[in-house]
C-alpha cells in the first residue's frame, strides 16, 4: 500500500511501478468492514479501469495524463459506472449505467475509482451519523464525529487509503469533515463542476468538491472538473475575475462575535494573531445577514428541494429513511409554492446586503465548525448538533459564493483545528494561492497519515483552474497530444476534454510540403469516423491561437459522433488534390506510428 500525495504517486510511477500491482495492493488494503466504505472497487472492476488507463497512455501519452494511475474514492451520490449509487439508502440503489462528468473527466486524466464512501443518508447532514452502513469514526479519536455528510471521504483521504475524494457540499458538507480531519477540502461556486450524475440534495445548491492531502493536489483536480455541461442546465463557464492580491494586501473579515468552545477559541485567536502579521487588515464584521441566509436553508422552503432528491423514496418507502431524516424532510410540508416565492425574494434581498460585505473586505476566515462534538451528542440531539456544526458554512451556497477549508492548528488534546476562507464567486484561484501559503506555514502532517507537508512557493500553472470561458476545438494532426504543435494549445491555457471521434463522413489526407507535417481534414458523402481530441480552449485566447493557424489549413465546423458541432481544424479543398488519402488508418496517431 503506498501512503502519499500526487506527487508520491507519480514518482514510483516513474520508478517503474506497475499501474495494475500497485492499485491492486491499495484495493486489497481497503476493508469491507470500513464504515468509511459502502463499496470496494472488486478485482474485475479494477483490472477494467487498468486496461483503460494503459489504452489511454497509448492514444495520448503519460504525459498529458495528469492524474495518471492515481486512485480516488467517490462519495456514494455520485454515479460510477459499474458500482452502485446508494446515496446511504439500500432502498434506492440501483446500478449506475454511466459515470458522472465529474468522474469522467477525472478517469479521462488517467484518475482510477477504487471504490464508494459512505455518507449521511441522502447528504443531509453534517455529522456523519446518519447512515445505515455504519457510523464513520473520526481517525484522531473514534468516540468524535468525522463530520458530515462526506464522511467517508473525508476518512479514507485523511487515513491515506486514497490521496483525494469527491465530496459533495450543499451546506458544509466538504468544509466540515475538512477540518474535523486534518485535510484540505475545496468547495467551488455552485455550478463551476457540472453536477449531471450526482444524487441531488438542493440541486439549485449542490457542489461537486474535493477532499486531499494538501492544497495544491485538490487545486489539480478541481481543474480537472470543472467546466460547463450540456446535460447540467445549472453549470456554468469559468468568467473572468480582478487580478490576483497577494496575501500580505488583503483586508481580511472575521465575525465580530463568534461563539466557540474554548478549545476553538484559543486556537482561532492563535491564528488570527498570525493572520494579522500577514495581512492589510483583519475587519470585525457582524455575521446578522448571513445567519439570515443560514436560515433560510434548514428552515425555510428550502428543505422541500431535498425532497425532491428522495422523492422516490420518501414517498412510496418512507420507511427505508432513517428517522431523523425524515423528520428533516417533513419540515417541507410547513410550506407552499406561495411561501417559496416569498422566501425567494427574501433571499435575494439578504444577497444585496451581504455582497456589501465585500466593499470593506476581500475574504472572510471563519472557523469551520464551532466546536468538535462526540457520536454519543450526535446521536442524542441529532438536529441541534447538525444545526450548530453549519454555523460557519450553511450561508455560503446561498449566497454563490466559494471557500476552502484547511487545517490551522492542533489542540493540546492532539485533535485538529481548521479554518475555511470564504471568497465571493469564481475565487476558487485567489482562495488556493492563499490557502497553500496558510497551509504551508501549520506545518501539520495531513490526516493521521504523517505525511510532512511540502512547501511549494508557487503552484504550478496547471493546478490553477482556467479562467474565462471558454470553446471547444476539435484538433486532428499535429496539435493532438505529444504531437509538435500541442506545445500551442497548452500555452494558450487550454485542456483537453476528451479524445473521441468525428461522424462517419470525413475523410483524412496527409498534406504535402508541411513542417512539421500536418494532415488535412475533409467532409464528404464516403467518409469514415476519424479519431480527434476535443480541447477547451480560453476565448479570450483564441483568436491569437487562430491566427497562427497556416494555410491551407482553417478554423471551421466539426460533427462528432455523438452528433454535436464543434469547432476544428479543416482543409481548403486545393490542396488536396496532391494529398495522400489516409482515412484508412482512423487518425494522424496511427498514421503517425505506422510511417
Amino acid at each position: 500500500m503506498l501512503i502519499g500525495t500526487f506527487e508520491d504517486w507519480k514518482r514510483a510511477y516513474e520508478e517503474g511501478a506497475d499501474p495494475a500491482q500497485l492499485l491492486e495492493q491499495q484495493r486489497q488494503a481497503c476493508k469491507a468492514d470500513d464504515t468509511a466504505w459502502i463499496s470496494i472497487a472488486t478485482a474485475e472492476q479494477l483490472q477494467a479501469q487498468t486496461t483503460a488507463l494503459k489504452a489511454l497512455e497509448t492514444t495520448v501519452g503519460r504525459a498529458q495524463l495528469p492524474l495518471f494511475g492515481i486512485p480516488f474514492a467517490a462519495k456514494d451520490n455520485i454515479d460510477v459506472a459499474g458500482f452502485q449509487t446508494t446515496a446511504a439508502c439500500p432502498t434506492f440503489a440501483h446500478d449506475a449505467l454511466q459515470d458522472a462528468v465529474a468522474v469522467q473527466r477525472l478517469k479521462q486524466a488517467g484518475a482510477i475509482v477504487l471504490g464508494k464512501t459512505n455518507l449521511d443518508q441522502f447528504a443531509t447532514g453534517l455529522v456523519g451519523t446518519r447512515s445505515p452502513y455504519g457510523v464513520v469514526p473520526n481517525p484522531f479519536d473514534a468516540t468524535l464525529i468525522s463530520g458530515g455528510s462526506s464522511s467517508g471521504s473525508a476518512s479514507v483521504v485523511a487515513r491515506g487509503l486514497v490521496p483525494f475524494a469527491l465530496s459533495t457540499d450543499t451546506a458544509g458538507s466538504g468544509r466540515v469533515p475538512a477540518a474535523f480531519n486534518q485535510i484540505v477540502g475545496l468547495k467551488p461556486t455552485p455550478g463551476a463542476v457540472p453536477s449531471t450524475g450526482l444524487v441531488p440534495a438542493c440541486r439549485t445548491l449542490d457542489c461537486i468538491g474535493v477532499l486531499a492531502l494538501n492544497v495544491a493536489d485538490s487545486a489539480a483536480v478541481m481543474a480537472i472538473m470543472e467546466g460547463v455541461d450540456a446535460g447540467d442546465s445549472y453549470s456554468q463557464a469559468r468568467p473572468f475575475v480582478a487580478a490576483h492580491q497577494p496575501l500580505a494586501q488583503l483586508r481580511v473579515g472575521v465575525h465580530d462575535a463568534p461563539k466557540l468552545s474554548a478549545d476553538y477559541d484559543v486556537a482561532f485567536n492563535a491564528f488570527m494573531d498570525g493572520l494579522k502579521q500577514q495581512t492589510a487588515q483583519v475587519n470585525p464584521l457582524s455575521f446578522a445577514t448571513l445567519f439570515e441566509v443560514a436560515n433560510l436553508l434548514y428552515y425555510g422552503p428550502w428543505v422541500a428541494e431535498r425532497v425532491v432528491g428522495a422523492r422516490s423514496i420518501y414517498e412510496t418507502h418512507p420507511e427505508a429513511l432513517l428517522p431523523v431524516i425524515r423528520q428533516v424532510l417533513d419540515v417541507h410540508e410547513r410550506f407552499n409554492a406561495a411561501d417559496t416565492f416569498a422566501a425567494q425574494y427574501h433571499l435575494q434581498d439578504l444577497k444585496v446586503q451581504a455582497e456589501k460585505i465585500w466593499q470593506h473586505v476581500d475574504v472572510l476566515c471563519v472557523p469551520s465548525a464551532p466546536r468538535h462534538p462526540s457520536i454519543a451528542e450526535a446521536q442524542a440531539d441529532p438536529i441541534a448538533v447538525n444545526s450548530e456544526m453549519g454555523t460557519y458554512t450553511n450561508f455560503v451556497n446561498l449566497l454563490g459564493w466559494s471557500a476552502i477549508a484547511i487545517p490551522a492548528s492542533q489542540l493540546p488534546s492532539g485533535l485538529p483545528f481548521g479554518i475555511t476562507l470564504i471568497a465571493p464567486a469564481w475565487r476558487e484561484p485567489d482562495l488556493i494561492r492563499w490557502a497553500q501559503q496558510l497551509h504551508d506555514q501549520a506545518i501539520l502532517p495531513a490526516g493521521v497519515t504523517g505525511i510532512a507537508p511540502k512547501v511549494d512557493a508557487l503552484l504550478p500553472s496547471w493546478h490553477v483552474p482556467v479562467q474565462g470561458p471558454t470553446i471547444e476545438l476539435a484538433v486532428v494532426g499535429a496539435h493532438l497530444s505529444g504531437m509538435p504543435l500541442n506545445h500551442e494549445l497548452l500555452a494558450c491555457g487550454a485542456r483537453l476534454q476528451q479524445a473521441t471521434h468525428t461522424a462517419a463522413h470525413y475523410r483524412l489526407y496527409a498534406l504535402q510540403g508541411t513542417v512539421p507535417a500536418k494532415p488535412g481534414l475533409a467532409r464528404c458523402d464516403n467518409g469514415a469516423a476519424i479519431a480527434v481530441e476535443v480541447w477547451e480552449v480560453p476565448l479570450a485566447n483564441l483568436g491569437h491561437f487562430v491566427a497562427g493557424v497556416p494555410a491551407p489549413l482553417g478554423i471551421g465546423n466539426v460533427q462528432l459522433e455523438d452528433g454535436r458541432v464543434v469547432k476544428g481544424f479543416i482543409c481548403e479543398g486545393f490542396a488536396l488534390q496532391q494529398a495522400q488519402d489516409i482515412t484508412a488508418h482512423g487518425g494522424w496517431r496511427a498514421y503517425c506510428m505506422q510511417r
